[in-house]
Order: structure tokens, then sequence, then C-alpha cells
């Protein structure tokens, strides 16, 4: 009759309530499964991180090391260089665009060293409208890195050496311009300073490290998990589920 609990019939399993714990089962295997995983991705970033910090320490101590005199064997590493001898005042021109300065033209030129090598030298930035600026020429103590950049990719456009406008520091056609072996020098520093070029030396500075904020996407996410967890249960808790 109406009112009367219904009873299982003989031999039946004794069924679970619907509040029984069976219910919380799997909102929390998939909360504390998802929570982990988030949780191990975001350590795992962190140790990325450590990592690429300790990484990019030992190339910044690298390129910021003692100079030493042009090696015979070139190691292709940023090794940090002293050259004496001539500087020429031609040059090529690459189109760039510097932080915070704007389209501009890194300046490359041939520089003679003591012992008759020639090679190119990047002595920095000039703005746009100081292509045709002079510039310094003579024999300054010049501080800088072997580079070998790495500037194109498939969308740049082809240099047009006629016009004297590059878009990539290709050391090949470069040194054939300008009679010089196939060796690039970046300028940290030129002893007397050229005015009219800004150096811009190797350094890490455009070397990516997202590792921390990926790790907080994870945690954030993993802190998100955790909530809707608790917002399931208690729906479940509430019968409203």
């Amino acid at each position: 009759s109406r009112g009367k609990p219904r009873r299982a019939p003989p031999g039946a399993p004794f069924p679970f309530p619907e509040t029984h714990v069976t219910r919380y089962l799997a909102p929390l295997l998939i909360g504390i499964a998802g929570c982990a995983i988030l949780l191990w991705l975001g350590t795992w970033q962190m140790q990325r991180l450590d990592w690429k910090e300790g990484l990019l320490a030992d190339m910044e101590a690298t390129i910021s090391g003692p100079a030493q005199p042009l090696p015979v064997m070139v190691d292709p590493t940023a090794q940090p260089v002293e050259l004496s001898g001539e500087i020429g005042a031609e040059a090529l021109h690459v189109l760039v665009s510097a932080k915070l300065r704007g389209a501009g033209w890194r300046v490359i030129s041939p520089f003679t060293t003591d012992d008759g090598r020639r090679l190119l030298v990047d002595r920095g930035f000039t703005p746009i409208d100081q292509k045709d600026a002079p510039l310094y020429a003579g024999s300054p103590r010049l501080t800088g890195n072997l580079h070998w950049p790495d500037d194109r990719n498939s969308s740049t456009p082809d240099n047009d050496p006629d016009d004297d406008t590059w878009f990539a520091r290709d050391i090949g056609p470069m040194s054939e311009a300008l009679d010089t072996e196939p060796l690039l020098v970046i300028a940290r520093s030129l002893d007397p300073a050229d005015d009219a070029v800004d150096p811009l030396p190797v350094d890490t500075s455009g070397i990516p490290n997202d590792h921390l904020q990926y790790a907080i996407t994870w945690f954030s996410l993993a802190a998100v998990w955790l909530l809707m967890t608790g917002v399931w249960l208690r729906r479940i808790a509430k019968g409203t589920d």
C-alpha cells in the first residue's frame, strides 16, 4: 500500500540508499585524478624553469666572459673576442626594428685585424633616416662576440644588394660583398666609440623563457578543477545533480 517501504525480492542484493558514499565516488576520483595531472604538469614546468635559468646563466657567462684574441680555429659559440686593427667606412645595412627605438638599420662593416685577417663586424643600430650618415673609420679597439645569426625564415624577403637593403645577416653573401672571411663579430664596445651607431651586443634577452607562465597556468587550472569538483559534490549532497 502507499506509504509502506518496498522490500527487495528474496535473494536480491540489498540496494544502497541514494545518499550512500558511492554517489560521491566518481566525482572524487575524477577530481583527484584531474588535480594530480594538472599539479604534475605545473611541477614539471617549474623543473623546466630551473633548467632553463641554469642554461641561460651559463650562456650569459660565456657571452660576457673575458675577451680573447680572434682564434684561428673558431668554435661555433658566442665566444667573446677582442680585436685590434682597422675598421672600414664602407657598410651594408640590414633592416631591423629595435625595441623602444623603432625601425632602423644594423650596420655591417669590414674589419682588418693587425695580423691581416679581414672579417665582418656588426657595429650596431642606427635610425632609419641615418642610413647615409658618415661612419667612423680608423683603428679602434673592439670587443664583441663571434656569432652566427639565424635571421632568415620562410617569410624573410630576398636581399637587395643593389639598393644596399638587406633583410637578414646572411654571412656568406655579405662576406662576398665586402671581401671578408665568412666570420661575423657583434660589437659590444668600440674605443673610440662610433657616435653614429649604438652597439646591439649579443645577450640572452631574445631567448624565450615562458616556463613560469606555463606553471602558473597549470596550477591555476588545478585550483579551478578542485573548485568545480567541490561544486559537483555540493550539488550531489543537495540532490540537485
